[in-house]
């Protein structure tokens, strides 16, 4: 009945399920697709997922292949939750490689927004490993270099005489470099606010991945920018700076021979959106900023949380006094393997870094990455991470989204994740791809109960208890005592220092 479809509500318990969220498409139901087998995929494209290591697309890139290629396509929005490490970014990334690749024009018509600068790289280098296969370019403005230095890269002044997508009033001016854009939304603003030349009236597509991150109020501000100059309007124009005139003055409803951004047969054709993450919000009014068309749900399962199907996640309840120690026993345990540590805040993360090195008789390599350093050595510490250098990596949650790192055997909650999409996340950085893999939360004995309802929250009634052997943590008391005598003299050098610096 009408009346009591208005009032059911979502998963969360206190929000209506939108009615497009009824009837998703059950990505769960699909089986995986050897490349050979997956229809109309360029054979360029094919060859080059064959040099990624690919054999086969996995579930969400099948599902998501299926609803954007072929006749009909991309007819509708697409809103993608599916759990982490099952391939999103692939699953959107292969489609739009192969739409673009059919129109041989150079201009801005792909944009992927994503929240912050190492996960952007990551999904650049994705694209990046597929354009060149079929003639594309991809860019990348996330602000790791100058903004001069970006503006060379995007954008540049054809030859003489050279065909360009832009209205034969700028023909001979301005071009893009690119004809994907990978973005942060503090980056995207200052190019759409300040570079000639660059212009979003010829995008196709638009993809705004971490979806209910980037719909947090901090990142406001660029959505309805982006939409509004992406789909066009005849009293829309672009302002530089405030003081110099508008340089493509009012924006026209595309009509040129040279671009067809949409559909055949239509004047004014759409913006084409796919969003997507592993916690998708189900917000009517947050999801409403998006101005979704008729917009397809494809998810895993009923349950809205997610984690992947290999993870194992066991607890391991501490004393508090002695919780260092406990981590200290179970890396012992863990042999050495791949393994990422959380914890609630960078300044927790600096510091237990900075203990664990102390422990002498630890000999694992151990790094800090966080926000609080500098976007150059983050890439190197990852890049070591990757190579198998940094064994132990000690993180704030800017790790959590979407990072893929191989053979990430194990994550550990050092601190306990104060929200179900934030264990979701973290868990993510390990069993991906189908591969197995294990999360470890340490628990105070008052943080148990909590603890198992955050879990319900994703359909797992009970988490196997972690057995730490008691002579394991005896042993490393003195070691410990020590350990923290150092940290206090470590803590103390550097406010000192920073006294130093400010004075």
């Amino acid at each position: 009945m009408a009346g009591s479809e208005k009032t059911k509500k979502g998963n969360s318990g206190n929000l209506p399920i939108l009615p497009w969220m009824r009837k998703p498409i059950d990505i769960s139901t699909i089986d995986e697709c050897p490349l050979n087998l997956i229809p109309f995929i360029d054979s360029r494209l094919e060859e080059a997922l064959r040099k990624m290591g690919m054999t086969s697309l996995f579930p969400v890139q099948v599902a998501v292949w299926q609803e954007t290629i072929g006749p009909g396509s991309f007819e509708r929005d697409l809103c993608i939750n599916s759990p982490t490490g099952s391939g999103k970014t692939l699953a959107y990334a292969l489609p739009i490689v192969q739409k673009l690749s059919t129109r041989a024009v150079k201009c801005l018509r792909a944009l992927v927004v994503l929240p912050t600068i190492d996960l952007a790289v990551q999904v650049k280098e994705v694209f990046a490993s597929l354009a060149p296969a079929v003639g594309l370019s991809v860019g990348l403005a996330v602000g790791q270099s100058s903004i001069a230095d970006e503006v060379s890269q995007l954008i540049h002044k054809p030859m003489l005489g050279a065909g360009v997508c832009y209205d034969s009033d700028f023909s001979q001016q301005l071009q893009s470099s690119v004809d994907i854009l990978v973005a942060t939304p503090g980056r995207l603003m200052d190019h759409i606010s300040n570079t000639k030349g660059f212009t979003l009236e010829h995008l196709c597509y638009l993809v705004v991945d971490e979806t209910d991150r980037l719909l947090q109020e901090a990142y406001q501000s660029f959505l309805p920018t982006v939409l509004q100059f992406a789909e066009g309007s005849s009293k829309t124009f672009i302002q530089f700076n405030g003081n110099s005139p508008p340089l493509f003055g009012p924006l026209k409803t595309i009509r040129r021979s040279a671009v067809e951004r949409g559909f055949k047969g239509k004047t004014s054709p759409r913006l084409v959106k796919m969003v997507l993450s592993a916690t998708l919000t189900q917000d009517p009014s947050k999801l409403s900023n998006l101005h979704l068309h008729h917009p397809l749900f494809l998810t895993t399962g009923e349950n809205r949380y997610q984690l992947p199907k290999q993870l194992e996640s066991f607890k391991l309840i501490c004393e508090s006094k002695l919780k260092p120690v406990y981590l200290v026993a179970l890396l012992q345990s863990l042999q050495g393997e791949k393994c990422i540590i959380f914890t609630s805040s960078v300044e927790s993360t600096h510091r237990l870094c900075t203990l664990l090195k102390f422990f002498s008789n630890l000999e694992i390599e151990i790094k800090e990455y966080s926000r609080l350093q500098r976007p150059s050595i983050r890439s190197a510490t990852l890049k070591a991470f990757r190579a198998g250098k940094v064994r132990v990596l000690v993180s704030s949650d800017a790790m959590t989204r979407g990072m893929d790192v191989e053979e990430v055997r194990n994550v550990i909650n050092y601190d306990m994740p104060p929200y179900i999409k934030t264990y979701i996340h973290r868990a993510g950085r390990t069993a991906r791809a189908g591969q197995s893999g294990r999360c470890f939360t340490l628990l105070r004995k008052d943080e148990v109960k909590p603890f198992k309802k955050l879990l319900q929250k994703a359909g797992y009634d009970s988490c196997p208890l972690y057995h730490i052997p008691p002579e394991s943590v005896e042993s490393l008391r003195s070691v410990y005592t020590s350990a923290l005598e150092k940290l206090k003299e470590s803590v103390a050098s550097e406010t000192h220092r920073k006294r130093k610096r400010k004075a």
